[in-house]
């Protein structure tokens, strides 16, 4: 059974309670998905999002709660209420994610975690990060 992880790090009390509030979002949900997946969720920005086996697959943000999925998913979504996501109204839309309407959450959310999960796990895998390791 797939288990959420919560990683560990510096991050402000508002970025905890994103943390905490995508974790009790995709608990439902753990029981639809692969057993050997490693879901993590990690502090975003001043939000959270979570990582399928390193991918970004799902955010929580002042947005709010954005999907990345292939185009067909994400039309026929946004034609039910979804919206592209943009994080600031001046800034670009992030192509493969859409916003879920509150409806969708409520009643389809573990469908569509799946979906997104299983999309993003056709993508390549990210690249290390060149971060340097702080003395």
């Amino acid at each position: 059974m797939v288990d959420i992880v919560r990683a560990e790090g510096r991050a402000d009390a508002v970025a905890k309670e994103y943390v905490q509030r995508l974790e009790d979002l995709l608990r439902p949900a753990v029981a639809i998905l692969p057993a050997d997946l490693r879901l993590e969720i990690k502090h975003f920005f001043s939000g959270a999002a979570a990582y399928a086996d390193g991918r970004i697959c799902i955010s929580l943000t002042t947005v709010g709660l954005a999907m990345k999925l292939p185009e067909d998913a994400r039309e026929t979504l946004i034609a039910d209420g979804a919206t592209p996501l943009r994080y600031f109204p001046k800034a670009p839309i992030k192509k493969q994610y859409v916003v879920l309407p509150p409806h969708i959450v409520a009643d389809e959310l573990a469908v569509w975690v799946r979906k997104s999960i299983d999309y993003v796990l056709t993508l390549p895998p990210p690249k290390p990060s060149k971060r340097r390791k702080r003395a």
